[in-house]
């Protein structure tokens, strides 16, 4: 098996900066990573926090930063720190640009598709990422259904980059975490499978054996 560490990493959409503290703080104990949307009502229909209310993150944990945005040049040069810019190839106009400001910024950098986007449309940027992020919804909305037609391509993702991060976002739970780290799938981003939960703790020890079972059950 590959030396790829196996996360579960809960994913934050809210539009106000206490709501985000909120969830932070209830997902801190069991968690590395925090994933958090951001939406400029342009890129998706829809609005959340920008990057006013991701300056001081609480320390001692790890963020990536989904950017559903047009030109996410413009907001990353807003976030200094550490964490992973992932941006959608669909918004991508300048791909220089978005690395040199990344790399200023002291950030790594992702790459993420929509359901409907074929492979083909990142294979240029796939030397210069950290981690591919693979939409198992249209992106936009919270609550979504899984589209388990996207585990095709989480598949033939793994056979490319064996050694790739491959995170999938939209409709995971217990069940659907399964079939997505099955097809390849390493790191699982899930929002209302652990935020609708009263207790977050299990929700998220759940989706982490589920991801244990379905990387163990795949090809991988």
């Amino acid at each position: 098996m590959r030396d790829l560490s196996l996360e579960v990493i809960p994913a934050i959409l809210v539009k106000t900066r206490e709501e985000l503290l909120e969830h932070i703080s209830r997902v801190c104990a069991y968690v590395k990573t925090i994933h958090i949307d951001v939406m400029d009502n342009k890129f998706v229909p829809n609005l959340t926090i920008g990057p006013k209310e991701l300056q001081d993150l609480p320390p001692g944990l790890k963020y990536e930063i989904h950017w559903m945005v047009q030109k996410p040049e413009e907001w990353i040069a807003q976030v200094k720190g550490p964490h992973m810019h992932i941006v959608h190839v669909e918004a991508v106009e300048n791909w220089e640009k978005i690395v040199a400001t990344v790399k200023r910024n002291g950030g790594k950098l992702g790459i993420s598709l929509s359901p409907e986007t074929a492979i083909e449309r990142i294979k240029l940027y796939l030397n210069e990422v950290e981690k591919i992020l693979v939409m198992s919804v249209r992106p936009g909305f919270y609550g979504q259904k899984y589209m388990p037609e996207v585990e095709a391509k989480i598949r033939k993702l793994r056979k490319m980059m064996p050694k790739a991060e491959i995170e999938v976002d939209g409709g995971i739970n217990p069940e659907t975490g399964m079939r997505a780290a099955a097809a390849g799938a390493n790191n699982l981003a899930a929002a209302s499978a652990i935020f609708t939960k009263e207790d977050a703790g299990k929700a998220v020890e759940e989706l982490k054996i589920a991801l244990k079972r379905g990387w163990e059950h795949g090809e991988n």
